[in-house]
């Protein structure tokens, strides 16, 4: 790959750049002088192979998406009505009854979907695929087959995700130890161990447990509230700690954590954060928003997600991220300029720095801000919005104009697909 100049950029909307991009890294940020200045002064030892103008447009880092279901959408295919019975199984049944006749799992659904979210501006990807005894590992192999496809552009990294169940399905165990062999998996999932499996404890034990084994992460879907939802993310806690699992924890969803009292919600997050654990929301409209002061106090990440999108759960959603992000900040409150930002860090760096196989490091917003994801040996991940600053592009949630996605350039326009065939 070449080494070319993004010039004529405003960092966060911040501070005027030119961006030199050498390969699929950020080399060098060099500050602009004047706006009618032109040339900028190059590094020793830099040679442009091409620059692009970036008209004056906010770049902000990629966005990450660290809750996604890329495996299941029926997005390019005619209207799908929903026809699943009540509750969390009745989900789970239609999609398994339907997904065959669609062709899910499959390359191009999962392609589909990553141009989707590519078109919005995401660079990095955490996706749940779904393992089980009717499909195997095919999600995983189509995933495999996509990232490949978009020639790796959409950093991406996969949760090994039993969905029906763990313990009351014989033979899902084996297959998430076998998912666990898979370079791409960088996380072992699970799903509500009281509702599905009906055995807290053991779930946890297992997943963590198969986890450990494998080198991996844990990241799973929590959807209970109240008693049994807090007794989980305690018992999540209690096994990170014995299975030396420090930084690779994430709890999805978590609605249990919202609904604790105060002093009990201080104590539980003080202990994630000791734990290095991470959570992750796509900011329900029905639901509470996370505590973004008590969460950034006690040092616990967390980040944005689409959940699935226009699948067999519901045929809501369509892959941007900020939109969720606009989502969390309207349904908490967030009116003042430095959690606005604070919103969109969510939204890039924070969640980016989720899509790893390495432990999570600690939140740390030290250096200065208009640079935070622009660092130089960063991979190049930029998005271009004709917005006045980042809050401008949050609340009026702004059209993507460009997307630099490890050093490769596409126009968003380009990139759209029709949701129906």
């Amino acid at each position: 790959m070449s080494t070319w100049l993004l010039s004529n950029v405003r960092l966060w909307g911040e501070k005027s750049a030119d961006v030199v991009i050498d390969g699929e890294s950020i080399s060098h940020v060099i500050p602009r002088g004047a706006a009618d200045s032109t040339e900028p002064s190059l590094p020793d030892g830099v040679i442009i192979d091409h620059t692009v103008d970036g008209q004056n447009m906010v770049a902000l880092p990629g966005f990450a998406n660290v809750h996604a279901h890329a495996d299941k959408s029926w997005w390019g295919l005619p209207w799908q009505s929903w026809g699943g019975g009540p509750g969390l199984d009745g989900r789970i049944s239609w999609e398994r009854e339907r997904r065959g006749a669609l062709n899910i799992p499959s390359a191009p659904i999962t392609t589909r979907v990553m141009r989707e979210f590519l078109r919005h501006g995401t660079t990095s990807m955490r996706s749940h695929i779904d393992v089980d005894l009717g499909i195997g590992l095919a999600g995983i192999d189509a995933l495999e087959q996509s990232v490949a496809e978009l020639d790796g552009a959409i950093r991406t990294t996969a949760v090994a995700f039993p969905q029906d169940g763990v313990l009351r399905r014989d033979g899902v165990a084996d297959l998430l130890r076998k998912a666990g062999e898979r370079e791409i998996v960088s996380h072992i999932g699970g799903l509500d161990p009281g509702a599905i499996d009906r055995d807290p404890h053991g779930q946890l034990d297992l997943i963590t447990g198969i986890a450990a084994e494998a080198g991996k992460g844990v990241d799973i879907h929590l959807h209970d509230e109240g008693t049994l939802g807090a007794l989980e993310i305690e018992l999540l806690c209690d096994f990170t700690e014995q299975r030396n699992l420090q930084g690779k924890v994430t709890i999805a969803h978590g609605f249990g954590i919202v609904g604790m009292d105060p002093s009990h919600r201080r104590d539980v997050l003080e202990r994630m954060g000791v734990l290095g654990m991470s959570m992750t929301t796509v900011a329900p409209l029905r639901m509470r928003q996370f505590p973004l002061a008590e969460f950034d106090a006690a040092g616990v990440r967390f980040g944005f997600g689409t959940d699935g999108i226009r699948d067999l759960w519901a045929p809501y959603g369509d892959g941007d991220i900020l939109s969720i992000a606009w989502q969390y900040g309207h349904g908490s409150g967030v009116v003042r300029d430095e959690t606005l930002r604070r919103v969109v860090e969510i939204a890039t760096v924070d969640g980016a720095a989720m899509v790893s196989h390495d432990p999570l490091p600690a939140l740390d917003r030290s250096g200065e801000a208009a640079l935070r994801g622009f660092e130089s040996g960063s991979r190049a991940d930029v998005v271009l919005i004709d917005a006045e600053n980042a809050l401008d592009a949050l609340v009026r949630r702004v059209p993507r104009h460009t997307v630099i996605a490890g050093g490769r350039m596409f126009r968003c326009e380009d990139l759209a697909l029709s949701p129906w065939e």
